[in-house]
């Protein structure tokens, strides 16, 4: 009877909080105060209360759970690479003209008797600088034609070559279409002995392709800053390619 009870209630559960009165202060008490009795309806608040628990959601979680998260794939684009534009500058007519006269006069002064070609020169500028181990050829006279023609990374015309460009280029005036890669005109004919090999035919090597002209020699575009010409063959080990 001598107690002071609060009570708040809410509406996620029910807190009653009951406060004893201090000692000194029941020993004090006069005993003819009147006796204050709470008007609060305590079983009705904890009714309600534990209503509201009952209909509250109970979440449980296991003691080893894990969690997982979903990541979203990244494609990642590399950046294009910077494009380069070569200016090649075509050979003149007089620059070729020129390259085929000296390639024919170091030929006559090595004396190939047996090529018909006679020291008044009546043979033109061309044949005269084919070897004599390639005169009768169809491909490498046509073939040397283009000797000066400057080595152009990609090139495929007469404004300049790289190797496989001029090979393809040659057979092509022949009605003979050769692939474009020298990896490709490995496989474009049949492959034959250094014995049976003859003017005209190809002969590859890996990354490089240029077509035999006979004895020691070939002719082809043989790297940047050179040009087309006629020279010692220097394969160790070469493939010779007989097409058509």
């Amino acid at each position: 009877m001598g107690r002071r009870t609060a009570v708040v209630a809410a509406s996620s559960g029910l807190l009653v909080s009951m406060l004893g009165a201090p000692a000194a202060h029941a020993a004090t008490s006069h005993s003819d105060a009147p006796s204050k009795l709470s008007t609060v309806d305590l079983d009705a608040l904890t009714a309600a209360a534990k209503a509201e628990l009952q209909t509250s959601k109970t979440v449980t979680v296991t003691k080893h759970v894990k969690w997982t998260a979903d990541a979203a794939a990244v494609k990642v684009t590399p950046a294009p690479e910077p494009v380069v534009h070569r200016t090649v500058q075509a050979a003149s007519r007089s620059e070729v003209r020129t390259a085929l006269t000296s390639t024919s006069s170091s030929t006559s002064d090595s004396g190939s008797s047996d090529s018909g070609t006679s020291d008044s020169g009546s043979s033109s500028s061309s044949s005269s600088s084919i070897p004599s181990s390639a005169n009768g050829s169809k491909i490498i006279a046509i073939a040397s034609r283009y000797v000066g023609v400057p080595y152009v990374y990609g090139g495929t015309t007469p404004s300049g070559f790289d190797c496989s460009g001029f090979t393809s280029y040659v057979y092509a005036q022949i009605g003979v279409s050769l692939p474009r890669t020298s990896s490709a005109q490995h496989y474009a004919g049949t492959i034959i002995s250094r014995a049976e090999a003859k003017p005209g035919d190809l002969i590859w090597t890996p990354g490089h392709i240029a077509i035999y002209a006979g004895g020691n020699t070939i002719i082809d575009a043989p790297r940047p800053g050179k040009s087309i010409q006629f020279r010692a063959m220097w394969q160790t080990n070469p493939t010779f390619i007989r097409v058509g």
